[in-house]
């Protein structure tokens, strides 16, 4: 059985494993002082909020996300990382994950949740393509 929900105290260790794998993914070798702060505040849940979803009560998807005001449109909700484990693809994660994201934004009277993905993820674009829509938009970036 698939449940969405906050992530407790006690999924601090799944959480920092799938968090890894995200950050792998892309290529990103995460500091402990980084995984450390984005947990604190993922407990806070005041700037920025985390979900998790577990099959039969296994932690086995995160998705981080935030708002932010918008000059054209009621806030918007930013999702910003996703990633369920391999073992775990093809089972309505990551679907459930980002349904319950839009319901949040919703909730919260946000206009739009929104995200990015590299071009190559085709897998990953495979379901972003069923449950959104691909405005054209090209994401450029300035590193500080």
């Amino acid at each position: 059985m698939l449940t969405i929900g906050r992530l407790e105290s006690t999924d601090r260790a799944a959480w920092q494993t799938l968090f890894g794998g995200y950050n792998e993914f892309y290529g990103r070798t995460m500091p402990d002082e980084f995984f450390e702060q984005a947990w604190t505040r993922f407990q806070r849940d005041e700037e920025i909020h985390a979900l998790g979803a577990r099959l039969d009560g296994h932690l086995v998807g995160i998705v981080h996300f935030l708002t932010h005001a918008s000059t054209t449109a009621p806030d918007s909700c930013y999702l910003q990382d996703l990633f369920t484990a391999p073992e775990a693809r093809g089972r309505g994660v990551a679907r459930a994950l980002i349904a319950a994201v839009t319901d949040w934004a919703r909730d919260r009277a946000c206009g739009r949740v929104y995200w990015s993905t590299q071009e190559s993820n085709a897998t990953a674009r495979r379901l972003y393509d069923q449950v959104a829509e691909n405005r054209g938009f090209i994401i450029y970036q300035i590193p500080l």
